[in-house]
């Protein structure tokens, strides 16, 4: 399989990311990595990912249509796991376009 990972910066999304590599599935990580939670641990996490056989990164945000197109356009992905999230609901309710 191929499989495009969206938060692969983000916990569980490293850990999907992981264990999918680790049974020798193609993964594409893609990740916005904004600031709203620390830059260096997002960083870190893609670290580890990339020296992954198999593991592929894209920093895209889900809400550039046009990217995304082009990372789908690129990768062809057979299967698509969504972990992009952004927390904070008082955030959301003030700047739902970024939800």
């Amino acid at each position: 399989m191929k499989v495009l990972v969206t938060g692969a910066a983000g916990f569980i999304g490293l850990h999907v990311s992981r264990q999918l590599a680790a049974e020798g599935n193609e993964v594409v990580g893609l990740d916005n990595l904004n600031s709203y939670y620390m830059p260096a641990l997002k960083q870190g996490r893609l670290a580890e990912l990339n020296a992954l056989n198999g593991f592929v990164f894209e920093a895209c945000d889900l809400a550039d249509a046009a990217g995304l197109a082009q990372v789908f356009e690129r990768h062809r992905p057979t299967h698509v796991i969504n972990l992009a999230a952004q927390a904070g609901v008082r955030y959301s309710i003030e700047n739902p376009a970024a939800y």
